[in-house]
């Protein structure tokens, strides 16, 4: 009997596990970009207007 429960909580929980993996990997992408941008445009009068 423990094989069919183990089975729901799997089947359960894997939407919930891909949804944060996948918000994870967005904000680590993002980051990266955001930093990039950063260095590409250091000193830039542009960048003093964003805020």
């Amino acid at each position: 009997m423990p094989g069919p429960i183990i089975l729901v909580v799997v089947l359960l929980s894997f939407p919930i596990v891909v949804g944060l993996s996948t918000a994870a990997l967005a904000a680590l992408i993002g980051h990266f970009l955001y930093r990039d941008a950063e260095i590409r445009h250091e000193g830039s009068e542009l960048i003093d207007s964003n805020y």
